[in-house]
């Protein structure tokens, strides 16, 4: 119910054929152009704080732009970018001797962002541009990732003698990758000259032999965290790469005319017409490259590591309209039948099943599958919706709760007072904010026998550290609903005792980090079924009397239905690289560190 910003989306274009050629076919030379638009509007939901777009001339004359850049900030950004990249497209530069306007190019990469680190601003939006006078050494640079160790890799970039102008993830693996391809230009360099090349003919020869998989795989093997790379040189190279975990979503597409990737499989269909098996999945570690002769190759560049591709991107954020995923959900649902069936002491006959907020339909229609199959009589109704988006402008607190409590609203006469059971599928819940600040007030005024609220993902337990903004454990309702507990029954010398323990952890390297993630003590005195009643005192609104449980689904139930994506740290603690758990232990100091005031 509550909004999670996360990863962000990518889309990236290789015209294979002369521009010519999409004009005489396709009636435009803007082809390319127009498909990039589309992949970035059907993937609007991974980002809506900025948007980019970069393209890359071939073969251009000297003195004349040859790479491209746009960017824009806020939900409306992608318009803005393609409204500017428009008007550039009308009025052209008469003076470059291609005759082809601003944008109009074989390479072309978009980008869709969702800040996880709080920085804002245009210099953060993606694509990254680092500029040279030799083509080859331009580089472009977007991407769909959290690293986790950073500092290692900026500590490594000052002791080459660099000086990063910015601090980020994103700007530091642009000067630690465009270290490397100055490296792999001058190599080139040295070869054109020991066969007596001279003048452009040396330049030619670097655009044609640069191998930027010498690049990736001098660089992305040092990074920990979940990434998808994106990248253009200036000599018309394209590269994307996956992190050696499978951690974040990459597919593509190719034939005779394009290559084309993005971060979710139906977009490349409908942008495409492209039937399912059409669409390839990039392997964990690989990197798909499309060379200046416009030659595609998949190298394994990382070595693939355990797999653990994130199962929370399936449950909450990816498109619902890509089949597995539409069945998956489904099955969420499904499977939380005979919990639910307990949950109203069986008397499904009086229980009404609706569902919040709207990625949640698609769990919701597997879990009314599933009770019809063994009930005739199943009363699903549309009991929640949101209402129009209310402005907050009063700054008082008691005003301004009252009025971020009415986002939802609900269907009146839709429940039997004081005889129906109401029960309300969820995706997750996370934090648990809008539940007390709104949904189950607003679910009490029907006046319901119980309230059950239902998540088709297990308890969420532990931040996220790879693309999703839940990097703070203090934030959690179970992290919580465990620390009442552990207040409660005397035992919070096992908290004193596991703050001694992380702080000495973090003197450690992350390749010294050992496996076990100790936060687990946390939980193992406690069932589910206690967690859930501790979770339910701390939401529980003031004024409100209607008994109220929480339904979780199981681990064994989320791998069940999601089989091949066995990421699931948030849920279990076991993440997949020694950066996350080091990140773990330096979340839970920050909390201590204030718990203890």
């Amino acid at each position: 119910m509550e909004q999670l910003k996360h990863e962000c989306g990518i889309a990236m274009i290789r015209l294979l054929k002369p521009l010519s050629y999409y004009q005489q076919k396709y009636g435009s030379a803007s082809y390319g152009l127009g498909k990039l638009y589309l992949m970035m509007e059907k993937q609007h939901n991974r980002g809506q704080e900025g948007a980019g777009i970069a393209c890359v001339k071939l073969q251009p004359h000297p003195g004349h732009e040859y790479m491209f850049r746009e960017k824009a900030e806020g939900k409306d950004a992608i318009t803005k970018v393609f409204a500017s990249v428009g008007h550039q497209l009308t009025t052209p530069n008469e003076d470059d001797p291609s005759g082809t306007p601003p944008f109009q190019g074989e390479l072309l990469m978009g980008h869709l962002r969702y800040s996880t680190t709080g920085k804002g601003g245009l210099k953060y939006v993606h694509p990254f541009l680092r500029r040279n006078n030799w083509k080859a050494k331009n580089l472009c640079l977007c991407g769909n990732f959290n690293m986790t160790n950073v500092d290692s890799i900026f500590d490594r970039l000052t002791a080459q003698g660099q000086y990063p102008r910015i601090y980020s993830d994103s700007y530091i693996m642009l000067e630690f990758m465009g270290h490397r391809l100055d490296r792999e230009v001058e190599k080139r360099y040295r070869e054109a000259k020991e066969l007596s090349l001279a003048g452009m003919e040396i330049t030619d020869y670097i655009d044609t032999h640069v191998d930027v998989r010498n690049v990736l795989s001098s660089t992305l093997p040092h990074f920990d965290g979940g990434y998808v790379i994106c990248g253009l040189t200036g000599s018309g190279e394209m590269f994307t790469m996956r992190d050696p975990w499978g951690i974040r979503p990459a597919f593509y597409y190719a034939d005779d005319e394009i290559v084309a990737v993005a971060s979710e499989r139906p977009v490349l269909q409908t942008t495409f017409d492209l039937n399912l098996e059409d669409v390839k999945e990039l392997n964990p570690g690989e990197a798909l490259v499309v060379n200046y002769a416009g030659k595609m190759s998949l190298t394994q560049i990382a070595k693939a590591e355990k797999t653990a591709p994130c199962s929370f991107e399936r449950i909450y954020f990816s498109r619902g309209n890509d089949k597995d995923i539409y069945m998956e959900r489904k099955m969420l649902g499904r499977q939380l039948k005979d919990s639910i069936v307990k949950a109203v002491d069986g008397d499904v006959e009086h229980s009404v099943f609706s569902y919040i907020p709207n990625t949640a339909e698609v769990a919701y229609v597997g879990m009314v599958e599933g009770l019809r199959e063994a009930y005739p009589v199943v009363r699903a109704e549309k009991v929640v919706s949101k209402d129009i988006k209310l402005r907050t402008f009063i700054t008082e607190g008691k005003t301004r709760n009252d009025l971020a409590a009415h986002v939802y609203d609900i269907t009146y006469g839709s429940v039997q007072a004081d005889i129906d059971n109401l029960v309300v599928i969820d995706d997750s819940i996370v934090r648990g904010t809008t539940l007390r600040e709104s949904i189950i007030k607003i679910l009490d005024r029907l006046h319901p026998k119980k309230i059950v609220i239902v998540s088709s993902a297990p308890q969420i337990r532990y931040p996220d550290f790879y693309g999703i903004d839940m990097s703070r454990i203090g934030d959690f309702i179970a992290y919580k609903a465990a620390i009442k507990l552990i207040e409660e029954r005397g035992m919070t010398s096992l908290l004193d005792n596991l703050y001694v323990q992380c702080v000495e952890l973090l003197k450690k390297g992350v390749e010294e980090m050992p496996k076990e993630n100790i936060i687990r003590k946390i939980y193992d005195d406690f069932t589910v079924e206690e967690l859930n009643q501790s979770m339910v005192e701390i939401l529980r609104p003031e004024g409100v009397t209607t008994p109220v449980e929480i339904v979780y689904q199981s681990i064994e139930g989320l791998h069940k239905a999601i089989p091949n994506h066995p990421g699931d740290w948030y849920f279990t603690g076991h993440y997949p690289t020694p950066g996350g758990l080091r990140l773990l232990y330096k979340s839970y100091v920050d909390w201590y560190t204030n718990w203890k005031g």
